[in-house]
């Protein structure tokens, strides 16, 4: 009574009971068929109790599939229960035996744990929805992770809170590293740095994202960034730059792409780091295209190759409007494909 009070939790109960019967009969089904019931069935309830069982639960579970291996060598005819079934069983058990130990540590049991990664991926997503713009206005937002991941290290926030809504706030952000590592890294620091954007002028900004990553103490911290800050009435934007490769600018008028470049160094190395930045004005027909450096770099090559490629692939698009211009342009840039990839492309009609 003492073991069943304080060492199994009662939602645990019912289920090991359950699964204690099934070992069972795991032992018991051989002596009806053993073609069709063999003692590796006892992998069936193991596997089951690694999802749903804690951790003394598991343990008590496991004995009852010693105690039915043991009791079935007895049992049956000395080449029906072999080594290798034993050690199927065994192996299968570590294995699952290793893996709820690494979530009992965080206090997870089942798929809880995958459901928390969704849950992070959907976050991450929520943080980078670009608010409801004027007719006049269109954004196009794409982050693709690299390898086919769930998880990127490239970000996007963005607000519409200063000037009664009169400006447009976009920063986009590359997190050193990549995978699930740069994405739990992008889901706090785009937390940070929503909540940054808009409360602080446009200079203001990549200073205090600076502050906050020298504050983390990571040993892979950094980060680069690049902030645009538009009036929506006039079209005039302010960019702003963190390490990160430059903006260009579709100038309409005059049919050809302008390189923004504003000069900064990247975040989280320099305390008190300064941000320079560039201004100009998108006027109708414009088009303002950011980009990380998953686009356009290649071993072995410039940066600025890369560039003049990107931006040729992107003025293939002007025909069209910019439709859809944001995945097109991520389709067929040649970048790293090792490394995750964004484009942001904010036109005005």
């Amino acid at each position: 009574m003492f073991w069943g009070r304080h060492v199994l939790l009662p939602s645990d109960r019912f289920l090991l009971v359950l699964l204690l019967a099934v070992v069972t009969m795991c032992g018991l089904l051989p002596d009806v068929d053993d073609a069709w019931f063999p003692v590796t069935m006892l992998v069936i309830p193991v596997i089951i109790g690694g999802l749903v069982l804690s951790m003394p639960s598991l343990l008590l579970l496991y004995g009852a599939c010693a105690g039915v291996l043991l009791a079935e060598e007895r049992a049956r005819e000395p080449d029906q229960v072999t080594p290798g079934a034993v050690g199927v069983v065994a192996v299968v058990a570590f294995m699952v035996l290793f893996v709820a130990r690494k979530r009992t540590r965080l206090g997870l049991r089942g798929v809880r744990g995958e459901s928390m990664l969704f849950d992070l991926q959907d976050r991450l997503r929520a943080h980078g929805l670009v608010p409801e713009l004027p007719a006049q206005w269109h954004t196009d937002v794409v982050i693709r992770p690299a390898g086919g991941t769930a998880f990127s290290g490239d970000f996007v926030v963005a607000t519409r809170g200063r000037r009664g809504g009169r400006t447009l706030e976009i920063a986009l952000i590359d997190v050193s590293g990549k995978g699930l590592a740069a994405g739990t890294r992008a889901l706090l620091l785009s937390g940070a740095f929503g909540g940054l954007l808009g409360s602080l002028p446009p200079r203001g900004f990549l200073p205090a994202a600076n502050d906050y990553l020298m504050r983390q103490g990571w040993d892979e911290g950094f980060a680069t960034a690049v902030h645009v800050a538009i009036d929506l009435e006039t079209g005039k934007y302010q960019l702003l730059s963190a390490g990160h490769p430059p903006g260009a600018h579709w100038v309409a008028a005059s049919g050809r792409w302008e390189v923004s470049e504003a000069e900064g160094p990247l975040l989280g190395i320099i305390p008190g780091a300064t941000f320079g930045s560039v201004t100009g004005e998108l006027r109708a027909g414009d088009a303002l295209l950011l980009f990380t450096d998953g686009m356009v770099e290649l071993p072995g090559q410039d940066i600025d190759v890369g560039i003049d490629r990107l931006l040729g692939e992107a003025e293939k698009l002007v025909s069209d409007d910019f439709l859809d211009g944001a995945r097109r342009i991520v389709d067929s840039a040649s970048g790293n494909i090792a490394d995750d990839r964004a484009v942001v492309l904010i036109r005005r009609r």
